[in-house]
């Protein structure tokens, strides 16, 4: 009988934001492959009335659906407060609280999982150890960056943090960097196992050099930069370096918030000409990430 997973995270794709935390859903992908895994998704989104685009990001958390199937699986997005200025010490609670619903009716209906599989520490694995508590079931939190490297020297987030990973039944790192890390905070090493993302080969391949470059439009030092357009991705330090870097040129990949703050940043320190922004991919070639 394959496991039964309940997925639980704020980063997976929704219709309003179908590339949103891809590397989540391919992961669950790959998983569901084995033939081993079942699955249900638990997304939570933050909650905003008005859907309209003058809202920005948070009109596209009120477009998004509630329910809907993505690989295969059912995909829930209970909304939770999303409280400004504060939301960063109570969203586990939030997430918690406004999840629980969902995950007792899938009980009821007779989807009784074996354990929760929260991807990005805080706060969705400090709310899915809170919610494996309330429905005894064990927690794996898998760790991938910004959660360890920033989040976790925040003075209030940082204990919450610790008792999620000693309540957790195993933890997930994508380096050793950041095991090494958390252990230096006091989590025990003997339960977080670093496991690396995956690299599908077909797609991602040695290509020739030369020929490519010419199909890209490269001339001369080309420094590339991939990554969604916000500050927490650091575009912006690139960009800033190349005023000391003559005849050096960038291509930035990825699409986000910061876009039109990226470009004036270019234009300010007169180098707009030697960046190029690509965007993101097509939406037909999303579903390969």
């Amino acid at each position: 009988m394959p496991t039964r997973v309940l997925t639980f995270s704020t980063l997976f794709p929704n219709a309003a934001k179908p590339h949103h935390g891809i590397f989540t859903e391919t992961t669950l992908r790959h998983q569901l492959a084995t033939g081993e895994v079942e699955a249900k998704v638990v997304a939570p989104i933050p909650w905003f009335p008005f859907p309209h685009e003058v809202f920005g990001a948070y009109g596209i958390f009120a477009r998004a659906p509630r329910v809907e199937t993505r690989v295969g699986v059912d995909v829930f997005h209970p909304r939770y407060m999303a409280i400004p200025r504060m939301n960063m010490y109570v969203a586990p609670f939030s997430m918690a609280y406004f999840a629980k619903p969902i995950i007792g009716r899938l009980l009821d209906e007779g989807y009784d999982f074996d354990l929760i599989d929260a991807h990005y520490f805080y706060p969705d694995g400090v709310a899915a150890v809170l919610l494996g508590k309330y429905f005894h079931k064990p927690v794996v939190i898998s760790a991938l960056g910004s959660d360890i490297n920033l989040i976790l020297q925040d003075p209030v987030a940082r204990p919450m943090m610790l008792w999620a990973a000693q309540h957790a039944a195993s933890m997930i790192t994508v380096c050793q960097a950041l095991k090494t890390r958390m252990v230096a905070f006091g989590m025990n090493g003997e339960q977080i196992t670093p496991l690396r993302n995956g690299v599908d080969l077909a797609l991602f391949r040695p290509v020739e050099r030369a020929a490519m470059r010419r199909q890209l439009g490269m001339e001369g030092f080309t420094l590339l930069s991939v990554g969604h357009l916000e500050q927490l991705k650091g575009h912006h330090h690139i960009i800033a370096a190349l005023a000391e870097l003559p005849g050096v040129k960038l291509m930035i990949a990825g699409s986000g918030p910061d876009r039109r703050k990226l470009e004036a940043l270019a234009a300010a320190g007169g180098v707009a000409d030697r960046v190029a922004f690509l965007g993101a991919l097509p939406q037909d070639r999303l579903r390969d990430y």
